[in-house]
């Protein structure tokens, strides 16, 4: 009988092939080429996974050349020289040929020594920065960039640092690589970068800090600027410039390893001295100025669209002056307690020519000319004597300074000591405190406060006796727009900044000149010349001497408040006025300091300086009329308290109970 057999494939008889052999294994290369290959392919899928995840909501390339920005305003000084630029500033972008080689050498050697060799990201960077960032939990992210990955990130991405944000970038920073050769992308970097101060740009940046172009950089100079590129306001040349100087050095030893330059032109760069800083930026000159005047530009001419010039009002020698005068002395006076100051200059027609909010303003921003709100302290005194001499009165009139009572308040002297029979001029040089009480409580502290409030004064003024001696708080900035008055003939006179307002390309926006209002005369005649005199004799022989300045007509006020708080010396010329302030920010006293001693100190050594320069005229309107000749000696013998009142006048109104605080307010 046969062997029964299974059929073969497909029922066609038995197979008859037999075992399968065993299949050869693979060579240990062949292993190596098969795995290769499936984790290439498996590596390709996450790739495209990968990017497509993080590519989702990268930003439009195609607007790689457009550059948005907020317009610039640049101000100018009255003639015609730069005191600012506000907003972003750009410049048309330089050639990489037309700089200096050195100039795109130290960017490299300091930010991306391997920017010829990799291929828009530098792994061994990126492998350091992700151990350090695993090292330094909870601290700002190190990325590692390169300088395409930076250029990605100005053009592209906000600077937020995150993992999402980082690997974007990667991605934008291969694209660049593959889309531009190296020297473009190193010129759009040159030409994209931020430099600090408003400046994008390394020829806006060369404007901005060296006032000449980029391609007449020197050695030193790109250094500097080079090593902003770790931050731009840590390493800003003029707010840290020891700190840029040692980051610039840093930079040129860089240039040496990589062999930029020799060791030798390392040296000479060194030897070349400390780099000049543009001298208006350097300074920070008139920096509270342009604060002041930047939200004016807006309501005048409302948000720019585009670059904006303003013509300003300001004297930059003038400025350069006062700034001096004001650091200087309050710096020699920190022993005795000031911290502070402030100045303002304004000609006879509100001009403003000088304008020092505070002594430091990388310090501190706080405008002390404008915002600041301090007690007038005797500095007020004059609005009384005015409104007096309005009422009648002559500087020759005669009063007693003795002890008085209005109401629930007793003022006192500064010295203690009281005078007895005097005239109202002795009385306003000596600043008495009993005379001006007793004089605004019969002319009415509310005809006081209109008097201050016809010539310039807008912040409130209260009624309470206290007022005649200063208890006003009232800016620097309205103090001297007041006084202006009696420099200028008795006129209003606006304190203002802006001449004109015009776009770059020359359209006018603005124009102070056009549709003006006349004049408003404030302060007639004879109450002008005698205010004048009565001044005058505060610097000839009262409070203020120490502010004379030989061979010039000069009239100002001293001013101090209760415990030395505040100290003031406002005074003018024919048609220039300055008010002066010092104390602390925090409000504490000073130790003894008065009107006639720093104020009065800082605006002498200011305006020695400054009148030279103005060529200035006597005070108008400062010859008035003489009184006719009285007994005077008989009238003060007769009594002085019926001779200060008016005869029409009747008895005065009764005050609150209430003693102001600061009855014990000086003088001076």
């Amino acid at each position: 009988m046969a062997d029964a057999q299974s059929p073969g494939p497909g029922g066609r008889g038995p197979d008859r092939r037999g075992p399968r052999p065993p299949r050869p294994r693979r060579t240990r290369l062949q292993a190596f080429i098969y795995w290769t290959m499936v984790m290439g392919v498996w590596a390709l899928i996450f790739l495209v996974a990968f990017f497509a995840v993080f590519s989702v909501d990268l930003p439009d390339t195609s607007k790689l050349y457009e550059v948005k920005r907020q317009p610039s305003v640049s101000y100018l000084d009255r003639s015609g020289a730069l005191i600012a630029v506000r907003g972003s500033q750009y410049a048309p972008p330089v050639d990489l040929d037309k700089l200096p080689p050195y100039v795109p050498k130290a960017f490299i050697a300091i930010e991306d020594r391997w920017f010829y060799w990799h291929f828009g990201f530098n792994p061994w960077g990126i492998a350091r920065s992700l151990f350090y960032n695993a090292t330094h939990r909870g601290g700002p992210l190190r990325g590692g960039s390169t300088i395409t990955q930076q250029l990605a990130r100005n053009l592209f991405l906000t600077p937020s640092q995150t993992y999402r944000r980082k690997i974007q970038e990667l991605i934008l920073a291969v694209w660049l690589e593959a889309k531009f050769s190296k020297k473009q992308i190193l010129e759009l970097y040159l030409n994209r970068v931020y430099f600090g101060a408003g400046a994008y740009g390394i020829e806006a940046a060369s404007e901005r800090y060296f006032n000449k172009p980029a391609s007449q950089l020197t050695l030193s100079e790109a250094a500097l600027l080079a090593g902003m590129m770790k931050g731009p306001s840590r390493y800003s040349p003029v707010a840290a410039t020891d700190r840029a100087a040692r980051r610039a050095t840093m930079v040129l030893d860089e240039m040496v390893r990589i062999h930029a330059i020799t060791p030798q032109q390392e040296q000479a760069a060194i030897n070349g001295g400390p780099i000049r800083v543009s001298p208006v930026l350097a300074n920070q000159r008139a920096q509270y100025f342009t604060d002041w005047l930047d939200d004016q530009v807006r309501q005048l001419v409302g948000e720019p669209t585009e670059d904006l010039v303003v013509e300003t009002t300001l004297d930059l020698p003038l400025q350069a002056d006062a700034e001096q005068a004001l650091q200087r002395d309050v710096a020699a006076a920190a022993g005795l307690g000031v911290q502070q100051g402030a100045l303002i200059s304004v000609d006879g027609e509100g001009r403003v020519r000088a304008y020092v909010g505070g002594i430091n303003y990388l310090q501190s921003q706080f405008d002390r000319v404008s915002q600041a709100r301090r007690q007038a302290g005797s500095a007020f005194k004059p609005f009384v004597y005015l409104t007096a001499m309005e009422a009648g009165r002559t500087p020759d009139t005669p009063v007693v300074d003795e002890p008085i009572t209005i109401g629930n308040w007793q003022p006192r002297n500064y010295t203690g000591r009281y005078l007895g029979p005097i005239t109202l001029e002795i009385a306003l040089k000596e600043s008495i405190n009993t005379v001006a009480a007793r004089l605004a409580n019969e002319v009415g502290t509310a005809n006081v406060a209109m008097t201050a409030k016809r010539l310039g004064i807008t912040s409130p003024i209260q009624l309470d006796p206290s007022m005649a001696l200063g208890a006003v708080e009232v800016s620097p900035l309205e103090m001297a727009q007041a006084y202006d008055a009696f420099s200028n003939g008795g006129f209003f006179a606006k304190a203002h900044a802006i001449e004109r307002i015009r776009t770059a390309s020359g359209r006018v926006l603005y124009d102070q000149g056009m549709g003006g209002a006349e004049r408003r005369a404030v302060i007639g005649q004879p109450a002008l010349g005698y205010m004048i005199r009565m001044m005058r004799a505060v610097i000839a022989s009262g409070t203020g001497t120490k502010a004379a300045v030989p061979g010039y007509d000069l009239a100002g006020k001293t001013g101090t408040t209760s415990d030395y708080r505040d100290a003031w010396f406002i005074g003018y010329t024919g048609g220039f006025t300055t008010a002066v302030w010092v104390g602390r920010d925090d409000n504490t006293p000073m130790r003894k300091v008065t009107g006639g001693t720093v104020p009065a100190g800082i605006w002498h050594d200011y305006m020695t300086a400054a009148l030279p320069r103005l060529k200035v005229a006597p005070i108008p309107g400062g010859e008035a009329p003489q009184p006719q000749p009285s007994d005077l000696i008989g009238d003060l013998l007769n009594g002085a308290q019926q001779i200060i009142r008016p005869p029409d006048q009747g008895p005065p109104e009764p005050y609150p109970e209430r003693p102001p605080a600061d009855s014990n307010m000086p003088p001076y």
